[in-house]
């Protein structure tokens, strides 16, 4: 089984690559963005309750956040394994989820960080902004508050899962084509 976290800034191309390294090893992607748009719009316990936190304005808690995460896993018993895309973000959600991984027998095989350029970022999003609509992606001054926010959360857990030899940094940059043979040479590297 092949347990993947995907890293990466805002921009860096996660959701584009975790589509071709779920095509190519089967596996399940755990968008926790899409999760929790998904159980808000169901209205399942854990999505009414999520949304009344992101309504204040508050990030959703950590245990509201692992137990949807673990609801999905839970919902594929028999997956060759998962794609974590926009979680953990801090040390202790890593710590939560190698918890629950763990209680499953399982556990991270690996997590792949793009590297792309700040500058770059900032254009490839500017530009899906004017795509999407999204209003996150067409402001640069949000969008430089969101690099602050992954640089002050997310950064740490490259520490974390570099002591357990379990992180690998790729070039995000260049046709989408030749960052998943990247990814690819990655993981069948490594497992």
């Amino acid at each position: 089984m092949i347990n993947l976290i995907l890293f990466g800034k805002p921009g860096s191309g996660k959701g584009t690559q975790a589509e071709f390294v779920k095509k190519k090893y089967d596996l399940i992607h755990i968008s926790t963005g899409d999760v929790f748009r998904y159980n808000i719009s169901q209205k399942t316990d854990l999505g009414i309750l999520a949304k009344s936190y992101m309504e204040s304005g508050d990030l959703v808690p950590d245990n509201v956040t692992i137990q949807i995460l673990q609801a999905e896993v839970n919902k594929n018993p028999d997956a060759n394994g998962f794609i974590f895309d926009g979680f953990p973000r801090t040390t202790l959600q890593a710590e939560m989820l190698d918890e629950f991984l763990k209680n499953k027998n399982l556990s991270i095989s690996m997590t792949i960080a793009l590297e792309v350029d700040a500058n770059v970022l900032i254009d490839r999003l500017i530009n899906r902004g004017k795509d999407s609509g999204r209003a996150d992606d067409q402001d640069r001054s949000k969008i430089q508050n969101r690099f602050e926010e992954y640089n002050n959360k997310t950064s740490p857990l490259i520490n974390y899962y570099r002591s357990q030899n379990k992180f690998f940094e790729i070039d995000g940059t260049g046709k989408i084509s030749e960052i998943s043979k990247r990814i690819f040479n990655v993981i069948d590297s490594n497992i």
